[in-house]
């Protein structure tokens, strides 16, 4: 127990690829965070790491010390989430991570209101369209919209999810309104930029027939903030494709007009992201429970908007 934090450092180091990085989120400076993970390797009599000016590169014994000290912080977490399960205060901070749009203009609120039945938790929100990672970014829970790709985390659906074509009435009323996929290369279009590129591919379906559209890039207005599509698409700038959540209070105050409903996009349903432990703390449970019970009620209304 006496190398425990500095087990928890290597740990840390690994996962980050840095000794500054793993440093910096232990509160440590570069040179203590060094000088600790030399005392560990001295303990051990084993190098863990081979050091280049750019990064740290795992040994062969370090690989497999690793994953034993993975599994043994792991059990403590989870000891301490078994002790904290047996209070009946809620507290501590949670950090979650969502979509920025859905984060500002829907999760935000929801949040305020869970602070208020626990007022006793600490809430740290963190916004970005870029995929979370739980361990890296050191999350309790991540919201996503679509089938995560990571099978090492716990994948909890919430709520249906569609993605609908929209744009303002003032647009629809100087441009006209597309009947068919096929009729969007002569509209102004809004895409978003993702890490892996520009999502300009739509998908839809109509009565089990499958059509791509591709949209012009030369021509789209383009963003990595699903945020800033929103606006563009509210001031009548093009035609966006958006989730039905991040848009619901737009649709039901007029601001903004769901496109070709006949024709389908595929389903994205929301999911809560969550690391794969024994015990859940409290904190978290209570919000997963909240948010189940949020996006009931709020799926609802939102699905009688759809029609």
């Amino acid at each position: 127990m006496d190398n425990l934090g500095d087990i928890r450092l290597f740990v840390e180091a690994a996962s980050l690829g840095g000794l500054s990085a793993a440093g910096r989120k232990l509160g440590l400076s570069p040179a203590a965070a060094s000088a600790r993970l030399l005392k560990l390797e001295a303990a051990l009599n084993t190098r863990l790491f081979e050091r280049t000016t750019r990064q740290l590169r795992l040994t062969a014994e370090g690989a497999l010390y690793l994953e034993h000290c993975r599994h043994a912080l792991g059990a403590l977490d989870d000891a301490h989430a078994a002790l904290q399960a047996g209070r009946s205060a809620v507290s501590g901070k949670l950090r979650i991570a969502a979509t920025s749009d859905f984060g500002r203009h829907v999760l935000q609120g929801w949040l305020e209101e869970f602070n208020l039945l626990y007022p006793q938790i600490t809430l740290a929100l963190i916004l970005g369209d870029a995929v979370a990672n739980l361990l890296q970014d050191d999350l309790d829970l991540a919201i996503r919209f679509g089938v995560p790709q990571n099978s090492s985390m716990v994948a909890r659906p919430l709520a249906f999810n569609r993605r609908v074509l929209c744009a303002a009435p003032a647009y629809l009323a100087a441009h006209g309104t597309p009947a068919h996929p096929a009729d969007l290369h002569r509209f102004d279009c809004i895409a978003l930029v993702t890490a892996p590129g520009m999502v300009n591919e739509w998908h839809f379906e109509r009565d089990g027939e499958v059509e791509s559209f591709i949209v012009p890039a030369a021509g789209a207005r383009e963003t990595n903030d699903g945020a800033v599509a929103r606006e563009w698409a509210i001031k009548g700038q093009g035609i966006a494709m958006k989730s039905v959540w991040d848009i619901g209070a737009d649709l039901q105050a007029g601001r903004l007009q769901v496109l070709m409903p006949e024709w389908r996009t595929p389903d994205a349903p929301v999911h809560a992201l969550y690391q794969q432990t024994r015990y859940m703390a409290p904190r978290v449970r209570a919000l997963l429970d909240f948010l189940t019970e949020r996006f009931a009620k709020a799926g609802a209304e939102l699905e009688s908007l759809l029609g």
